[in-house]
């Protein structure tokens, strides 16, 4: 009696060991999308969106501000290869990646801080594992949609009510040489704490930081806050993301 139960107890092992090398070698043999076998990619999407459903777009990230001065740790350099001048940059908003005539603006930094300015602090964390508190300043993106009346899909967008469904669903970024690029969702680019940067730390943005714009979303791990910002545009279906193409989660949730 006991060498049946030991016998069956072995042959349950090992029948859930072949069931679950076949479900592994399934799923790694599987076609690829955005650098991961399918099955894991839609797994990895589900989990993403569970998480999402927990977060809240008006919670504040509060932190205690750096010092005034203190250097701002620096990384990543895709897209900012090439020198700027900041006298002849411009932001390219495009109402509509779909529709060719959709309304599209050219704005310099001078026409950028015009728009009321914002000041916050929360603490910046990257995918590699570190951290560090930053304070920084610009134009809160709800209001840059607002006064630019842009982000809506038909006239001026409205971010309550009914009318906020006229919103659209996705927003993407992209350095001016196009190598460097994010997309995100609307819920996450309006956050109060969400702004288009043009000052660290008490000083205008470095080269290395992404002068003379870039993007500082807080409900995010750091590789969606693109730096040196040359295009905006707005999306019905998700657009591309740099690293999302390299296998990571495209949410990129803290």
């Amino acid at each position: 009696m006991k060498n049946r139960r030991t016998w069956l107890s072995f042959a349950v092992l090992l029948v859930g060991f072949t069931a679950a090398f076949a479900a592994w070698h399934f799923a790694w043999r599987a076609p690829e999308e955005n650098a991961l076998p399918r099955p894991l990619r839609a797994a990895l999407e589900r989990n993403g969106a569970f998480w999402q459903s927990f977060g809240n777009s008006t919670a504040s990230r509060p932190n205690s501000p750096p010092p005034v001065d203190k250097p701002l740790r620096v990384n990543g350099d895709i897209g900012l290869e090439g020198p700027v001048d900041p006298a002849t940059w411009r932001l390219e908003v495009i109402g509509n990646d779909q529709d060719p005539k959709a309304r599209r603006l050219s704005l310099s930094i001078e026409d950028i801080k015009k728009l009321p300015r914002t000041e916050s602090s929360a603490e910046f964390r990257c995918i590699e594992g570190w951290s560090e508190p930053v304070a920084y300043a610009g134009v809160r993106f709800s209001d840059f949609l607002r006064l630019l009346g842009m982000g809506a899909k038909h006239g001026a967008p409205t971010f309550a009510g009914p009318q906020a469904a006229e919103l659209f669903p996705y927003v993407a970024l992209e350095t001016p040489d196009g190598k460097y690029y994010v997309s995100l969702d609307m819920e996450s680019m309006l956050h109060p704490q969400t702004i288009l940067a043009y000052e660290m730390n008490g000083k205008p943005l470095g080269v290395e930081s992404g002068a003379p714009l870039r993007l500082i979303v807080p409900v995010k791990y750091g590789i969606k806050s693109l730096k040196r910002v040359g295009k905006i545009y707005f999306s019905e279906r998700r657009p591309r993301d740099y690293w999302a193409e390299d296998g990571y989660d495209w949410h990129a949730n803290l």
